[in-house]
């Protein structure tokens, strides 16, 4: 749509942004408030506007999809530049209104509050929206006068009130303009940045003058996968270079225009240091880049006693008044990382948290963890409730599965809700009401459970229906309680612990289908009802779909179906399997398959195991790790390991060790050992995965055990459903997770071309078919052994011959 009075030619380049961005970006002030009161209920609010519009009749016209480009020679701006630029700006109508009255604009906004708290002046944004829709919708059309209508639903009572008034296009064009002028000296800004960074990423080259072996195909394959919107499954061996090798094709794709906004996604803090390195060494090489690392906000908040109310917090307070200053002052930085978001947060006196999240919306790569794409309690909202062309890497993608799970399920435990209430009792006796109900609620369920005799375990395939009806109403009070907030209460930490978990419980049962399970479990003391994903594929869709193009890679993505099956992907998604880049000899990999580490042979195990680890270190002084399936386990081949070599240095892991011994830990596999060093581990703890240790910092590795999960009710309800569903229970549930863990927990022992190192692995299961399939392609020659002395023959012959 052309402005009026515009020239025929298309003004070029056109910069875009959305109506809700132009007016909150321009109008929002005021004070930081609890980020989800209210706003967390999206999904109901979505259903609210799908009913107002359905009830709204044949005159209502709904999701009226509206954009206006405008083109002015702003005389704020300075630069022979200024002319070309053109801002378009998009947004969706929630309805037009067309009947004998005239024409009016409908902008639908849900609530929690009262209605009779609800006035015309109640939010000036939700005007200002619709003033914007109700301009273009002029210009459109050619009126020279349109009505603009503000309808507030409430959630709890399904009832409305409206506010209507008429506007000249006169008017609403005075309005507009002066909004969009406001906003025209950041929109220029943006321009000439993402021309500077679309020109530096077009001259960029690859970083290391040549592409390591499978580098250059993994590399390709990302391109083709954004170019295409497309979804790639990739698993690339340690060595390839995943990082670099999605990285750099993915920034190209944007200089193409082919995607807007880089999403790298890691489970682990150590990997999102290792996209940090990487876009600092392409920074060297002239990138200009702009890259932001999300940090959890218990870890960046500057006053953690306080609550984020303005009232204590003084981050909050204000907020809105500070944060605009603050985003121009940072944008000098190319790196935003924590440390830098720290810095301008303390320097303009805003919350670093909400911050960080801010500068998303300007950063050209988010590094992040999962959950801020994929959790529906902290996805960033702001990106993904619309989507748009978006690229996710997702590193370390075997992490996702039973992340994906937590993150799509959601649970309550009886005993804190009873606290919750007694704590209440004294200082607002409403609330305490709603969380007696959700006690009962609670109690009728545990009595269930007594009823059905064994365990008292129970597993429904139905949404626990009258708990969510209590939770509704605890919820509704909560809100009331959280907007009156006249003092602080003692409990009030504990109860908005409650509230969150409250919606968390209500929003999961909104999206609790066939892959769900209601399961209902007495714990100690406790009792907890928990909305089980036990297949988080269809979930995982729906979030992938919030972007262009998704790639999910790892060393251990195997087998390939087994992954994608459960991470969302489709027949059309693409492929790629590629080998290990070192060369094969540098590993020696045995396998002791005359021991049984199964559960009830573990006993008869202790000495065997702790035997054949004194002959894999024997021959070669260095440092070594031995992984275990259990604490219990490792603790009982410790004592008796230490025990027999009292010269050898031994280390062990222990349970929710801090960071500064988990560092500590790490720092006893130093290069050149002057006595041998081994380092007792949990598989697929902390140390199994992510952790490099290079050339003589580890000599090698014992894997004890196939690494299968431990069997429990959870475990055994996923096995049931996947036997169901396909006929291969035990393998979803435990074999291909387990054996994961054995692969993460091998390839920490080469991870350099000049890397020489020794893996033993313990169990009579390695030598079964059905795990030799699972097998990667290196490990080519794998020798079996059967007791001490044919594991130091192993040793000897392999070190020896160097």
């Amino acid at each position: 749509m052309k402005k009026d009075g515009a020239e025929a030619s298309e003004p070029t380049p056109c910069f875009k942004v959305s109506v809700r961005n132009l007016v909150e970006f321009v109008l929002m002030h005021g004070d930081l408030q609890p980020g989800s009161i209210g706003a967390s209920r999206a999904q109901e609010g979505t259903k609210a506007h799908q009913y107002v519009q359905k009830i709204s009749g044949a005159e209502y016209v709904p999701e009226v999809t509206l954009s206006y480009v405008y083109s002015k020679l702003d005389s704020q701006l300075k630069g022979d530049e200024r002319a070309n630029l053109s801002l378009e700006i998009k947004g969706r109508a929630d309805g037009v209104i067309k009947n004998d009255f005239g024409i009016c604009i409908d902008e639908i906004k849900t609530t929690s509050l009262d209605l009779d708290l609800i006035d015309e002046t109640f939010n000036d944004l939700h005007w200002a929206q619709a003033q914007c829709y109700g301009f273009m919708y002029a210009v459109q059309e050619g009126l020279e006068t349109v009505d603009i209508q503000l309808t507030y639903f409430q959630l709890d009572t399904a009832k409305t009130k409206k506010f209507r008034n008429s506007f000249s296009k006169t008017e609403l064009s005075q309005f507009f303009f002066h909004l969009v002028e406001r906003y025209l000296a950041w929109a220029y800004h943006l321009k000439e940045w993402s021309e500077a960074r679309d020109s530096s990423i077009r001259e960029m080259q690859f970083p290391f003058g040549s592409y390591r072996p499978g580098q250059r195909e993994l590399a390709v394959a990302v391109y083709q996968t954004v170019k295409h919107k497309q979804k790639l499954f990739a698993q690339a061996p340690t060595g390839i270079g995943k990082t670099m090798g999605t990285l750099f094709p993915a920034l190209k794709a944007m200089a193409e225009g082919l995607t807007t906004q880089i999403f790298y996604l890691t489970a682990k803090t150590i990997t999102r240091t290792v996209a940090e390195r990487a876009l600092s060494d392409l920074h060297r090489q002239g990138l200009s880049i702009k890259f932001l690392t999300l940090t959890a906000k218990r870890k960046l908040c500057f006053l953690p006693e306080s609550t984020c109310l303005p009232e204590e917090c003084p981050y909050a307070q204000g907020f809105y008044d500070r944060i605009r200053t603050a985003v121009e002052d940072v944008f000098k930085e190319d790196a935003w990382t924590r440390h830098v978001i720290e810095e301008y947060a303390r320097k303009h006196s805003i919350c670093p948290f909400e911050f960080s999240l801010e500068m998303a919306n300007w950063a050209d790569v988010v590094i992040c963890d999962y959950n801020y794409v994929f959790d529906p309690r902290v996805y960033l909202r702001r990106f993904f409730l619309e989507g748009g062309e978006y690229t996710f890497l997702v590193d370390e993608a075997h992490n996702l599965v039973d992340r994906a799970r937590e993150m799509f399920s959601a649970e309550v435990n009886k005993e804190s809700w009873l606290k919750l209430k007694r704590l209440t009792k004294e200082d607002d006796p409403r609330l305490t009401k709603s969380l007696s109900k959700v006690n009962s609620a609670l109690v009728k369920e545990k009595k269930l459970c007594s009823e059905t005799g064994g365990n008292g375990e129970r597993v429904e395939k139905e949404l626990p229906t009258k708990l969510l009806q209590a939770l509704r109403q605890f919820v509704k009070e909560a809100e009331r309680v959280l907007k009156i907030n006249e003092r602080p209460f003692s409990w009030q930490e504990l109860f908005v612990e409650h509230y969150f978990q409250a919606l968390s419980f209500i929003r999961t049962s909104e999206s609790y289908d066939s892959h769900y399970v209601s399961y209902h479990q007495p714990i100690r003391d406790d009792f907890r009802v928990k909305l089980f994903c036990l297949d988080p594929s269809v979930r995982l869709k729906e979030a992938l779909g919030r972007g262009r193009a998704t790639v999910l890679f790892s060393a251990t993505l195997s087998p390939m179906d087994y992954y994608m099956n459960i991470l969302g992907g489709e027949e059309t998604s693409y492929k790629l399997k590629l080998t290990s880049p070192f060369p094969s000899e540098n590993l020696c990999l045995l396998i002791q398959d005359h021991i049984s580490t199964k559960y009830k042979q573990r006993v008869q195990s202790y000495d065997l195991v702790a035997e054949a680890i004194n002959a894999a270190i024997s021959y070669k002084e260095g440092n070594y790790l031995v992984y275990f399936p259990s604490y219990a386990y490792l603790n009982e081949i410790y004592l008796r390991f230490s025990e027999q070599n009292q010269h050898v240095q031994v280390i062990c892991q222990t349970p929710g060790m801090a960071e500064e011994a988990r560092e500590e830990f790490l720092a006893n596999f130093a290069s050149n050992p002057e006595q041998t060093l081994v380092g007792f581990a949990l598989m697929g703890g902390i140390y199994g995965e992510g952790i490099d240790l290079i050339g003589d910092q580890l000599s090698g590795a014992v894997i004890v055990g196939v690494g299968l999960p431990q069997i429990g009710s959870e475990r055994e309800i996923i096995r049931s459903y996947y036997e169901s569903a396909s006929r291969q229970g035990f393998e979803f549930a435990y074999m291909y997770p387990g054996f994961n863990k054995v692969l993460q927990a091998v390839g920490r022992v080469i991870r350099t071309e000049r890397d020489r190192g020794v893996v033993l692995l313990i169990d009579e299961r390695f030598s079964q078919s059905s795990y030799k399939r699972l097998f990667p392609e290196e490990w080519k020659e794998v020798g079996l052994v059967t007791n001490p002395d044919s594991i130091r023959t192993a040793m000897k012959r392999f070190w020896t011959d160097v």
